[in-house]
């Protein structure tokens, strides 16, 4: 991978980004195709396999196959592997192994890093890289332990892979669980959901994995000193928490009223997070309001923030848009945050971004209604969670025909690689023209 990033001349920083997810979506679904992958010692499927890697990959969560009943443990592994990459970012993982093998780091392979995580310049860019591995894996570790003996008790020696497993998972975003059996399958967290530890611990990967690896170097440098803090920090700090509390605050109130005030504390709380965008869930998402679910379709549809492990439109394009608005409310000229304004370049980019979710979101649900023969509201509950790449499920997705499986794949992968990334892939640089067309007025409104 490190010597075909070098490939400057061939291919623009956002192809390769886009062929390196590709690349590694195809080979973890050759390797789930394999016999020891599933526990019946069977060949899986390619569409299978395929939509089990994309889902990993692009860490959504969303299953065709339950995957502790399935998958075998050689199988899981493939997973797992597959989740801590997309998680990662497939182009960190590369230039890390080109790294710890002493090799240089060119200029080209510096700046595709850059694109990568988001980060906001190419100095201190492999430093940076090393930063995020080395918090990632401590993280994960410290999770695992503290769930370990949770899930020893109640799994015996298989609760270490457990731990270690949804550790990964929900730091990443993925949302992939082993809590299925042969009579409850896709099960989740469900019988988890008043348990305050794991509850605790997941929601906190969720966040942390969420909120970007910039805005953890920037809370860790700067730390109580808020003021000090980036404006993007500080924007994406507001939005995630009042994401968090405003909906969870209604689930209690509305969803979850009848529940125990334990589980009713937590289910509303793990509700709220996990739609950005771990997949993960406590409450059967069948019993919830129309209210209620709108409310998570919105979240998902949101996702995580930049250079984070979670994908979706992310954090700052809606403060982005909302700023914007306020800004044409008061019929100010620049959209303002923070007491710093923001760039014509980025209103734009946001308003795009919106703008695909949207098409994407609304027309990949009325394809796979009309083929499947769905209700709507189901379909576009299905769309937003994988181009939002969260993994929450009405329960259609295993009966999905291989049409709306490819609809999902691509509405994960989009939503994995990130829209614009998509669009700069697909348009030739080259094709860029100095010149200009004349002004005209347009009405709006």
């Amino acid at each position: 991978m490190a010597d075909f990033i070098h490939k400057k001349n061939r291919f623009t920083l956002f192809q390769i980004i886009i062929l390196g997810f590709a690349a590694v979506i195809l080979i973890g679904a050759l390797l789930l195709m394999l016999p020891v992958s599933s526990k019946a010692g069977i060949i899986t499927p390619f569409n299978e396999a395929l939509f089990t890697s994309t889902s990993a990959v692009c860490v959504t969560g969303l299953v065709v196959q339950d995957t502790a009943t399935y998958w075998s443990w050689f199988g899981q592994g493939i997973i797992l592997v597959l989740i801590q990459i997309g998680g990662l970012g497939v182009i960190t993982v590369a230039v890390s192994f080109a790294l710890l093998s002493g090799r240089k780091i060119s200029l080209m392979q510096r700046s595709v890093m850059q694109e990568a995580i988001a980060a906001p310049k190419v100095g201190g860019i492999v430093r940076l890289t090393g930063f995020v591995l080395k918090g990632t894996f401590l993280i994960e570790f410290i999770a695992a332990l503290i769930m370990m003996p949770v899930f020893v008790k109640d799994f015996g020696a298989k609760g270490i892979w457990m731990a270690i497993f949804h550790s990964i998972s929900a730091f990443c975003n993925a949302g992939f669980d082993l809590m299925g059996t042969e009579n409850v399958k896709y099960a989740s967290l469900t019988s988890y959901v008043s348990h305050p530890l794991i509850n605790i611990t997941i929601m906190l990967l969720i966040i942390i994995g969420g909120i970007g690896f910039l805005t953890w170097e920037d809370i860790l440098k700067n730390k109580y000193r808020i003021k000090s803090y980036r404006m993007q920090t500080k924007v994406i700090l507001t939005t995630s928490l009042i994401l968090i509390l405003f909906p969870a605050v209604f689930f209690f109130f509305r969803d979850f009223a009848d529940l125990p005030m334990q589980e009713r504390v937590f289910s509303s709380l793990f509700q709220a997070v996990t739609p950005r965008t771990a997949g993960f869930n406590t409450a059967n998402l069948t019993m919830m309001t129309e209210a209620g679910l709108g409310i998570v379709i919105a979240l998902m549809l949101v996702g995580g923030s930049p250079g984070s492990t979670a994908g979706g439109m992310k954090t700052t394009t809606l403060a982005v848009i909302i700023a914007n608005t306020l800004a044409c409310f008061r019929r100010k000229e620049d959209a303002q945050m923070f007491g710093r304004r923001i760039e014509d370049s980025a209103i734009k980019n946001a308003a795009t971004i919106f703008m695909m979710y949207i098409v994407f979101f609304f027309g990949g649900a009325i394809v796979i209604s009309v083929v499947e023969g769905l209700p709507f509201s189901t379909c576009l509950f299905e769309t937003a969670s994988a181009i939002g790449t969260v993994g929450l499920t009405l329960g259609i997705t295993p009966g999905l025909g291989v049409i709306s499986q490819i609809i999902l794949m691509i509405l994960m992968f989009l939503g994995r690689v990130g829209g614009l990334t998509l669009i700069y892939a697909a348009l030739s640089e080259s094709g860029k023209k100095i010149s200009k067309l004349p002004r005209e007025k347009i009405t709006i409104g």
